[in-house]
């Protein structure tokens, strides 16, 4: 099978973006972006049982594991995220978690939205590092509830300008405006 390789294009990692929020929180405040994140990664596992049996062993499958980590450069912008997560450690409360495409808009009624995976978890493990030669970092891994649902997404533009700038216009930006 040959493939026009046109066809395909590369998705830049800093335009698939995590939101966070604790479900708590759902009615009070919209999901925050990390800012300065260095990665984002999802992984999934699944275990299976071996079985004997009179005719020779069998994999029995065991459910699928979803486990999300982020590592961010830890800085004034994103303390108030971060510090809410980790509280959710220390509480043992329930995150959402949104994994957006920023380069798959939706159409129709989701025009104004991005295709996205929702998630909810707890958080599994918070590191707050710092050394001297380096900035301070913060590592979080998250573990989930089910496999996550595919939909979309708002993301306005203050959590899209934490994963890359947006235009802005030459001319003077007055009170209220941008240009």
């Amino acid at each position: 099978m040959k493939f026009d390789l046109q066809l395909f294009s590369v998705i830049q990692g800093k335009r698939i973006v995590y939101l966070y929020r604790r479900l708590k929180d759902a009615t009070l405040v919209d999901a925050m972006a990390i800012a300065f994140t260095t990665e984002n990664s999802t992984s999934k596992s699944r275990d299976s049982d071996t079985v004997s049996t009179k005719s020779g062993t069998i994999r029995v499958p065991q459910d699928t594991e979803v486990e999300i980590s982020t590592t961010a450069l830890f800085a004034s912008e994103n303390d108030e995220i971060v510090r809410k997560i980790e509280s959710a450690l220390d509480d043992g409360e329930l995150m959402e978690i949104w994994e957006v495409n920023l380069d798959k808009k939706g159409t129709e009624a989701d025009a104004e939205k991005f295709f996205a995976k929702y998630y909810q978890g707890y958080v599994s493990s918070f590191e707050l590092s710092s050394n001297s030669e380096d900035h301070v970092e913060a590592s979080l891994e998250f573990a989930i509830n089910g496999k996550g649902v595919d939909g979309y997404a708002t993301v306005t533009e203050e959590q899209q300008e934490l994963a890359d700038y947006i235009f802005k216009n030459t001319t003077k930006e007055t009170e209220g405006t941008e240009g």
